[in-house]
């Protein structure tokens, strides 16, 4: 896995992910990456400074920064550890249905692991899995947040709901998400950008919860949406001490 600009290879290096190697612009400005060379050696990991031409060739889109880290390909937690609860604080889930852009993905990372939510779980197919960019995108996040793939969305809806796991699906026909309680132990499923939380799936959660809009367009990206959605329920697990 390639994970490209300063910030997101200096959290991988923090992190628990396998960095083979980092590999620095020879030209930067040394004070730019100082802390991050410091870090690595301190983990023992390879720094190699490097031409611009190198990096290009394993940076298409060119937004490496100057930085690119070479690691071990992402590595998926458990169902079980994303449904792991911390301490008596409530579940907080989100299962993504059909987000197929990478960027969505990094970003709906990103904003889980800022909100504390426990994990995400993923489709095997109709999603996007983690790739290089999705991880560029998280600013880091992704080597935190616990993301679990699930073979069908169904499937797992199913699970939680045996569980005792309340589960809602963001979509434009739902009730009201400012008059809907999220205190408790939740999942809520995201859908993708086009189709949206698809029919069936919608059907099988325990009700659906929508933002209300005043504008003109009727519909949000789909990371927008999720960090609206997220953090309402943070706000109401604060207000209540949940």
């Amino acid at each position: 896995m390639i994970i490209q600009g300063r910030n997101a290879v200096t959290e991988a290096v923090k992190s628990a992910v396998t960095v083979e190697k980092v590999l620095i612009l020879k030209d930067a400005p040394k004070q730019n990456n100082f802390t991050l060379v410091k870090l690595c050696r301190e983990k023992k990991i390879t720094v190699q400074f490097v031409e611009k031409q190198a990096l290009e060739r394993l940076s298409p889109d060119g937004r490496h920064q100057g930085v690119i880290a070479v690691a071990t390909e992402f590595e998926y937690s458990d169902v079980e550890d994303v449904l792991q609860k911390q301490g008596d604080k409530p579940l907080l889930v989100l299962i993504l249905d059909g987000i197929e852009d990478p960027h969505n993905l990094g970003a709906i990372i990103r904003v889980a692991e800022c909100a504390g939510v426990n994990g995400i779980l993923l489709p095997r197919r109709r999603c996007c899995p983690v790739t290089d960019t999705a991880v560029k995108v998280s600013c880091g996040a992704s080597q935190y947040v616990k993301i679990a793939k699930v073979n069908n969305v169904n499937d797992a809806i199913r699970d939680l709901k045996e569980r005792g796991i309340f589960v809602l699906a963001a979509d434009m026909g739902g009730a009201d998400i400012y008059r809907t309680d999220l205190t408790g132990d939740l999942a809520i499923v995201i859908g993708g950008e086009g189709e949206g939380v698809h029919q069936l799936t919608a059907k099988l959660c325990d009700g659906k919860i929508a933002l209300p809009q005043f504008g003109q367009i009727n519909s949000l990206n789909a990371s927008v949406a999720t960090g609206i959605v997220v953090y309402e329920a943070v706000r109401q697990r604060e207000k209540y001490g949940k």
